[in-house]
């Protein structure tokens, strides 16, 4: 119930969409339930059994009575030709006639404007169908406008939860972002999500459509045929029937959708695996390996998608078993009245018709809670994430333009885990100076820098800049004047201009230029067939890892901010390149603080001050003579170690 309230809530985003649904369905079960079933009433008493229309209309309803005595004076054939004239006007606005036992739209119609894929046999294949349904509970023209709106609905009901999804994932902190699978997280964005339509549907086509049908149902029998309350007692029945039936396996479908959609999660995550480490399994001869792992999750995710298809089968065998006995009660009970005279032959029909809608409303209803298990697991999962706590970027003091710098007071930092990352981590650094931090892999050295731009927050002590504590400060405002220019690179499919400006949309192509030659892209970039308008998606496999580099370097050197931080900027630049920008550095270090995590000495050494990292603590700090100038120094073993 919480997950059918939270998505329902999510209606009011769709006032007039839902507005013009609800419109819809009014007008056209009201019209079919109030005046067409007399129609056969007509045809069948005062056509073919040619009796007359009494002086008052009697047997019809009052607001259908002025209407039967306009055709008391008319021939057989004329009235039959009214009512054709009626039927062809009906059909071609509303289409055929209503009230199938559909279980996914209370009562829906026979022959209603819908559009469907064809289907695969897992969870995802048979979201595009998802996302893009539209089910109208009429057909004719006004179906065809009906099934556009409900089309244009349903799909922007997923475009708001993906889009929704998408934005919370970006912005989960990197300690739960290292604990979601990237295959889990684009499977619940393009597969779970779409299970909002079918909730959506069943709340306003099936919910409100089949009480409004309920309704107007119960009130007519009650009114004309209340002499035969047993008929309206039979058609209530079918609805606790069906639930009776079909409630043991609500529960069954539920888990049998979610271990569904869960192997499904699996076999995305094992693609996104083997793509991004396509390199590593072809020299390392593991395609077979891949080929069967995932083919082993292939497999188990159709092999619980069977399972899931049972569950329906079996949830539909028994829901139907309580809809047959309801209309072989009907039957049995109303042709009784028939035969001794309490209602005519066209009186048959017209209850006929009223209990197919009431027994397919209640069917609908009695197998609501179970079918709606499926799209509660999806959504289950889509909230789930939504829950997950995001990094909290807005709020907090408004960070001024730093004007001193950066100071770390006794800085721990444990993992969710347990691991302890850091620990009495002691640094400072002001604007204009260039700040190294060294030492082995697994030191610490990114996780000490990730503390400055928020990325990662200190468990203990503080983490200030101009003297306030960045636990206090808005994240927004800080990443506004902090650049990262990150070890592994980072760069989009989009051309090689928008890439250098994506943290700086409004710098030109002169500012673009300078910094694209401090980072030694400027002639590779020139001498590709477009130059700058380069796409990346398209050429990303024909530049070289040095090449990629230096963009995200140039990158982080346009964007306009007071604290640079490196990530191993030089590992794949040429002597000369890294020569150049070391300078480049010098020059960019007059108005900001520069901070290099490197291993290279032909980077480093030339820092203000070095910062030695061993097992997450600064063991060292100083500059490259006075850290040298310590015989038993950890950080001069360091640099023996790399001159051999």
């Amino acid at each position: 119930m919480r997950v059918l309230l939270r998505t329902g809530g999510y209606l009011r985003y769709f006032k007039a969409r839902l507005a013009a649904t609800i419109g819809l369905i009014s007008f056209e079960h009201a019209f079919r339930l109030l005046l067409l079933p007399w129609s056969m009433k007509v045809i069948i008493d005062h056509v073919i059994l040619g009796q007359a229309i009494d002086a008052d209309a009697s047997g019809f309803p009052g607001y259908v009575a002025p209407f039967v005595l306009l055709l008391r004076d008319l021939t057989n054939l004329e009235i039959m030709s009214w009512m054709l004239l009626l039927g062809i006007a009906t059909v071609t606005f509303l289409g055929m006639t209503l009230n199938r036992a559909d279980r996914n739209s209370a009562g829906g119609a026979v022959g209603p404007a819908y559009a469907y894929l064809a289907d695969g046999h897992d969870s995802a294949t048979r979201t595009e169908n998802q996302a893009n349904s539209a089910i109208s509970s009429m057909g004719g023209l006004l179906g065809l406008l009906d099934f556009k709106i409900q089309l244009r609905f349903s799909q922007a009901i997923n475009h708001l939860f993906r889009t929704e999804l998408a934005d919370h994932i970006m912005s989960l902190p990197m300690t739960t972002l290292d604990d979601q699978r990237i295959g889990d997280s684009t499977y619940r964005v393009l597969y779970d999500s779409t299970s909002a339509n079918g909730i959506m549907q069943a709340l306003t086509i099936g919910l409100y459509g089949g009480l409004l049908m309920f309704a107007i149902t119960i009130g007519i029998m009650v009114t004309n045929y209340g002499n035969a309350p047993e008929v309206i007692v039979v058609g209530l029945l079918v609805g606790p029937m069906t639930f009776l039936l079909s409630a043991p396996f609500a529960k069954l479908l539920r888990r049998r959708s979610e271990a569904s959609r869960a192997a499904g999660s699996l076999t995305t995550s094992n693609i996104e695996e083997g793509m991004s480490n396509v390199l590593a399994v072809q020299n390392l001869g593991g395609n077979k390996q891949e080929r069967q792992r995932f083919s082993d999750a292939s497999n188990n995710s159709f092999k619980r998608y069977r399972q899931m298809v049972v569950s329906q089968l079996l949830l539909g065998a028994s829901g139907t078993l309580a809809f047959i006995v309801g209309q072989i009660l009907f039957f049995i009970l109303m042709a009784g009245h028939v035969i001794d005279g309490t209602y005519s032959a066209g009186d048959y029909f017209v209850v006929l018709y009223y209990f197919y809608v009431l027994s397919a409303v209640s069917f609908s209803f009695g197998f609501m809670f179970a079918e709606l298990q499926e799209p509660i697991a999806g959504m289950a999962r889509v909230f789930n994430l939504l829950d997950t706590p995001a990094e909290k970027t807005a709020g907090g003091v408004e960070l001024q333009e730093i004007k001193h710098g950066l100071v770390m007071k006794d800085v721990g930092l444990t993992y969710p885990d347990g691991r302890v990352a850091l620990r009495n981590i002691n640094l400072n650094a002001q604007l204009g100076e260039i700040v190294a931090l060294v030492g082995p892999t697994g030191a610490g050295k990114t996780t000490l820098a990730y503390l400055v731009p928020a990325l990662l927050r200190a468990s203990d002590g503080s983490v200030s800049i101009d003297g306030i504590n960045l636990k206090d400060v808005s994240v927004e405002s800080l990443r506004q004047q902090v650049s990262y220019v990150f070890q592994e690179t980072q760069l989009f499919s989009d051309s090689i201009l928008q890439n250098i400006r994506y943290g700086n949309k409004s710098a030109s192509l002169e500012q673009v230029h300078p910094v694209a030659r401090t980072a030694g892209a400027h002639d590779f970039i020139m001498a590709l067939p477009e130059g700058y308008e380069t796409k990346l998606g398209t050429v990303m496999s024909k530049l070289s890892v040095g090449q990629k580099q230096r963009i995200s370097i140039a990158r982080g050197l346009l964007r306009e901010s007071r604290i640079l931080i490196l990530d191993e900027p030089t590992s794949a630049l040429d002597p000369q390149t890294e020569a150049y920008l070391v300078d480049a550095l010098h020059e960019a270090a007059k108005e900001k603080l520069v901070i290099i995590i490197a291993h290279r000495l032909s980077t480093i050494t030339h820092a203000d001050t070095i910062y030695f990292l061993e097992a997450g603590e600064i063991l060292e700090s100083g500059s490259h003579e006075e850290l040298m100038s310590k015989p038993n120094g950890r950080y001069r073993k360091y640099v023996s170690l790399q001159a051999g």
